[in-house]
């Protein structure tokens, strides 16, 4: 089409440049009106020239469009990288700016009522795991700066245990109460009890699938509106691999005897195997959807092998050749913080007490304190002082002597972690006996005076968090401060430590 409007252009030029010819040669045009045809020719000339230009630019348009669309789409996709490192940048910068805050804090400034509390208005701790941040660049790394959900502050957590059952009727707003008007800011929450089932209808398709869900607590929904209208810190607390009900659903899935038969421990509770991957992501769901409803933290509980497992009678199948049980735990817990962390959530682990500075321990149940605590935001000794042996920390009833069973036990677990760089470091959270331990030889009962020696211990030995343990979620509101009572006992202690920094 273009080279046919140009042979009309060059034919018109042509018709034009003969007729001036004829006219030179004769003294006239080659028709009678030969003015008005010259005219006539130099504007169709004029005009088919044109008309070809435009074609062609046409013909073009195409591909300039989307040579344009192409750099309008690199300009596009440089801007969301620019803004999904944005969005890090003032991630971290909340953390950091959250840390000086709470230095502040610690030299005296003055407190809001909220932030005395500890809820989701106090300013974060000073020295939070940086676990956080190292989590959230390799996962940037690997996700080619994929944005990164950002994390509620972290709270100095005074906790209680709540199962699943009671989350679910009246006696929860008794227990919100309880913590709107003491020195509590935090709840445990049973998701994934002891039995293997999860607490509430979850919208995770693995849990349907496995029709994991038990409709304990009817409205999740309503329960976590409720509990952050009180600013309540909230605990997903997740039990691992103790897990009868996935053992009989998913049979491949358990630790299995040598003879091809699920293990049972002594309470005919079955166990998932730790080396089955595919148990990992069942367990990371969970949280992932925890987190998703409303939950500020997933705790994992049973992180760890049964300690009534006989090494002759159980296969654990080919890996274990290759890996022992420390190192598996420990992949584990690498693995729930690489997934988690980005999801704005913050992870945490139960460990047994004794492992703190017990080599033979670590070995039998998988976990090692020191290695675990440089993979999590919190560590949660479960330093119940019923859980020694008589003659622990040369203590000759630990039972019975709880400020000194938790001093001493909180104690080793600063030496132990001393060789931990402080960033990379995971906060320790103590559980608290909130139990009478009646089967123990020479036990005494636990009320106000004991839990407030163990919380003692705790503070003693230089940590600030602990959670109370009640399996029957029965808690005693005089062994508490009240809220008043304990921001003015932060208050006076932020006062004492400015002037011991001054003197």
């Amino acid at each position: 089409m273009i080279w046919l409007f140009g042979a009309f252009a060059v034919r018109g030029w042509q018709l034009g440049i003969r007729g001036k010819k004829v006219q030179a040669v004769y003294g006239f045009g080659i028709s009678k009106h030969g003015d008005r045809n010259n005219r006539i020719r130099k504007w169709l000339c004029r005009s088919l020239v044109l008309v070809a230009i435009g074609i062609m630019n046409v013909g073009c348009g195409d591909t300039a469009q989307e040579t344009m669309t192409d750099i309008s789409a690199e300009t596009e996709t440089s801007q969301e990288a620019l803004n999904d490192r944005s969005v890090e940048m003032e991630s971290s910068q909340e953390n950091l700016s959250g840390n000086t805050a709470d230095a502040a804090r610690k030299d005296g400034a003055d407190m809001s009522d909220e932030t005395a509390k500890g809820g989701k208005g106090q300013s974060p701790q000073n020295g939070i795991s940086e676990n956080e941040v190292a989590g959230a660049e390799a996962e940037d790394t690997e996700a080619g700066n994929e944005e990164q959900i950002p994390r509620p502050q972290p709270v100095k957590v005074k906790g209680i245990y709540v199962s699943g059952p009671v989350a679910g009727i009246d006696k929860m707003d008794e227990l919100i109460d309880l913590v709107d008007r003491t020195e509590l800011n935090a709840m445990v929450i049973d998701v994934k009890n002891d039995e293997g089932k999860v607490t509430y209808k979850m919208q995770s398709p693995q849990v349907q699938e496995l029709e994991t869900s038990i409709r304990y607590i009817p409205d999740i929904d309503a329960l976590v509106e409720k509990c952050k209208a009180k600013n309540i810190y909230l605990i997903a607390r997740i039990v691992a691999f103790r897990d009868p009900y996935l053992a009989e659903k998913k049979p491949e899935w358990a630790l299995q005897t040598k003879d091809g038969e699920i293990f049972r421990d002594q309470n005919g509770m079955a166990w998932i195997n730790p080396y089955e991957r595919e148990v990992w992501d069942y367990l990371v769901e969970i949280a992932s959807q925890a987190a998703a409803d409303g939950f500020d933290e997933a705790q994992f509980d049973y992180i760890r092998f049964s300690t009534d497992v006989g090494e002759d009678e159980v296969d654990y199948g080919p890996q274990a050749a290759e890996t022992d049980k420390v190192e598996i735990i420990t992949q584990f817990t690498d693995y729930l913080y690489e997934k988690l962390a980005p999801k704005g959530v913050y992870v945490a682990a139960d460990v047994f007490g004794t492992v703190i500075d017990n080599q033979t321990d670590q070995k039998i149940v998988g976990q090692e304190y020191a290695a675990m605590a440089q993979r999590l935001d919190y560590i949660c000794p479960m330093v119940y002082p019923s859980h020694y042996y008589n003659g622990a920390y040369g203590i000759d009833v630990p039972d019975a002597d709880p400020y000194a069973t938790i001093y001493a036990a909180a104690s080793s677990s600063a030496r132990e972690l001393e060789a931990v760089p402080e960033e990379k470091r995971a906060h320790v959270r103590l559980w608290l006996q909130s139990f009478t331990a009646g089967w123990i030889q020479g036990h005494i009962s636990y009320g106000p005076q004991q839990i407030r020696e163990q919380i003692q211990g705790v503070y003693d030995a230089g940590y600030e968090e602990w959670i109370l343990w009640n399996a029957a979620v029965n808690y005693q509101p005089d062994s508490l401060l009240g809220a008043d009572a304990e921001a003015e006992a932060d208050t006076q202690a932020g006062t004492d430590a400015e002037a011991a920094d001054t003197e």
